[in-house]
């Protein structure tokens, strides 16, 4: 007499089940006949040569030849093409940047710790800033009313990218329809399709709100102001270099790369922490005709 487990005559148990069926399925009718190598390439190539050809269509043609072959073999043994891959959010940039317009929201705390919220607006063409607004309560409502200051009904904007903020509801969306413009999503976690707004933000943090402490509102709304008319007046832009977006005041600009600065140079600081700008008086530019902007 053996003792034995529990365990041990349920393990024998389930061992002669899989060789008792094991042994019924090996001397039981086989299961579907192999397709010849043949047929197989014949298969292959009428898909290489006809790409828009489906199982269905190339199982009739090989009933045409004879070949008995089902229809699901003819489709386990063909092809698989590869659609043609989606263009890139850099591609679509590229081919729409005229008609495109980023819409964002960044952060700014407060001397008191109060969160406040900055919305932009800008047109990546020319990293023009159409409209900022600047509140402490973002609602959908006052992103909607912010659109539509932006933009004006007639408008050449037809796509918005921006990302998947909760902020941008049905009211925005329906908003956005109303003006004849298409929302582009950019994929969850993925910043780098929307590279100019986010190039945007960090330029407005790196050059000018990391550099002072905001009190309030209003506080906030100023330094964003001031800057703006920096940003798109005086600053220099790595899309057109060493050049200014508008025409401005004269400056240390002029045809001989070598011309010396001269005493009578002055810098006017910008209110609200913007960098300082050199600039020429007037009477004093020796070659005034020859200043330009390119």
């Amino acid at each position: 007499m053996v003792f034995v487990k529990p365990e041990t005559v349920v393990a024998w148990h389930r061992k002669s089940f899989r060789l008792f069926w094991t042994r019924k399925v090996r001397h039981g009718n086989p299961g579907r006949p192999p397709i010849p190598k043949d047929v197989r390439e014949l298969i292959r190539r009428l898909r290489r040569e006809n790409p828009l050809w489906g199982a269905p269509r190339i199982h009739g043609e090989l009933l045409k030849l004879g070949i008995d072959v089902g229809e699901t073999s003819v489709g386990k043994y063909m092809l698989r093409r590869r659609n043609p891959p989606s263009q890139t959010s850099r591609t679509f940039l590229d081919n729409h940047i005229k008609t495109i317009v980023s819409v964002d929201f960044f952060t700014v705390p407060t001397i008191r710790f109060r969160i406040l919220y900055v919305f932009l607006v800008l047109a990546p063409d020319r990293r023009r800033i159409l409209h900022f607004g600047v509140t402490a309560h973002p609602t959908v409502e006052w992103t909607a009313q912010q659109l539509r200051e932006a933009l004006p009904w007639d408008a050449d904007e037809r796509h918005l990218l921006r990302d998947r903020d909760r902020i941008f509801g049905d009211e925005f969306t329906k908003q956005v329809k109303a003006m004849g413009i298409q929302e582009v999503l950019s994929a969850p976690r993925s910043p780098w399709q929307r590279a100019y707004v986010e190039r945007l933000i960090g330029t407005f943090l790196r050059e000018c709100l990391d550099h002072m402490i905001v009190f309030n509102q209003a506080s906030l709304f100023r330094h964003v102001k001031s800057f703006l008319a920096y940003y798109h007046d005086s600053r220099t832009h790595s899309r057109w270099p060493r050049t200014r977006r508008n025409r401005g005041p004269c400056t240390r600009r002029t045809s001989e790369p070598s011309f010396p600065y001269r005493k009578s140079a002055v810098f006017t600081t910008g209110t609200s922490g913007a960098p300082p700008e050199l600039s020429w008086p007037r009477r004093s530019c020796p070659q005034r005709k020859s200043c330009h902007f390119l």
